[in-house]
C-alpha cells in the first residue's frame, strides 16, 4: 500500500491509553484514550507533520497519503497509561535497518529540529496559561526539550559539558555529533543502550515535535487568549 500511513498502537497495560506511531515517520505520534481517538488524533496532525516533511525534502511522498494501514498491536508500559506516549518497541523499531533507511530517518529527525528552531523564534516569550494559571514560558520549553535530549544522546555515547550552552554553532555541533554517533552505532550493530536506533531516533523527534507543537499553540503573538 504504497499511499498508506503505516501505523503501530502501543496500548498501556491497564487500557488507559492508546498511541498511535506513523512508522516511517519520526515524530508523528498521537496518544488518546482508544484506538479509535489515538487514529483520529493522528490523523489530525498530519497537517501539522507536512512542514517537516517538506523540510526533508518529502513533501510529495508524505502528501501522498491516502490511507491509514494499522500494521501491529503491541503492549506498552505502565508510562504508556500514564502519559499516553510511546515507551515501548514495536517490532518495526526492531527491524533491520538499511543504510539508506538509516539517513532517511536522520533526515526527518534533523528537519524536526530545524522546524522546533523556527517555531523557537518566531513565538512569544511569553506563553498561555493554563485554567489556575500554570505552565511554562518558552525559554522553558526550549530548556527542558535541549535537557532531556542530551539525556537521549548520551545512550550513543553523546555528553556536553552541563555548563555548555546549547546556542548558535554549538547546538548545530552537539546534532551533527548526535547523527554521527547514531551511524557509527549503526556501522557495528549496536544498540542505544537498551533501545533500538529507530526507537532513539523516532522517540527523539516526537519530543521535539511535541514540544514545538506546545509552543505553537500557546503562542501569544496574536495577543492574549
Amino acid at each position: 500500500m504504497a499511499n498508506a500511513l503505516r501505523v503501530t498502537l502501543e496500548i498501556g497495560p491497564k487500557g488507559k491509553k492508546v498511541v498511535a506511531v506513523a512508522s516511517d515517520w519520526p515524530g508523528l505520534e498521537r496518544g488518546a484514550k482508544t484506538e479509535e481517538a489515538a487514529l483520529e488524533r493522528l490523523r489530525s496532525y498530519l497537517p501539522r507533520y507536512a512542514p517537516v516533511a517538506k523540510l526533508a525534502g518529502m513533501e510529495a511522498a508524505f502528501a501522498a497519503i491516502t490511507t491509514v494501514d494499522v500494521t501491529q498491536r503491541y503492549p506498552g508500559t505502565g508510562s504508556t497509561d500514564y502519559w499516553g506516549i510511546s515507551f515501548a518497541f514495536s517490532d518495526f523499531d526492531r527491524q533491520a535497518l538499511s543504510s539508506e533507511e538509516l539517513e532517511r530517518e536522520l533526515a526527518l529527525m534533523r528537519a524536526c529540529w530545524t522546524f522546533f528552531d523556527g517555531v523557537r523564534a518566531r513565538v512569544s516569550a511569553q506563553m498561555q496559561k493554563g485554567p489556575r494559571g500554570g505552565g511554562r514560558d518558552r525559554d522553558r520549553i526550549v530548556g527542558h526539550t535541549l535537557a532531556a535530549e542530551q539525556d537521549m544522546a548520551k545512550k550513543v555515547g553523546v555528553s556536553l559539558p552541563q555548563d555548555e550552552p546549547l546556542t548558535g554553532e554549538g547546538l548545530q555541533a552537539y546534532r551533527n555529533a548526535y547523527c554521527n554517533a547514531i551511524r557509527a552505532y549503526h556501522a557495528t550493530g549496536k544498540m542505544a543502550r537498551a533501545w533500538p536506533l529507530r526507537y532513539l531516533i523516532r522517540h527523539t523527534a516526537f519530543h521535539t515535535l511535541d514540544h514545538a507543537w506546545e509552543m505553537e499553540d500557546k503562542d501569544l503573538t496574536g495577543g492574549v487568549r
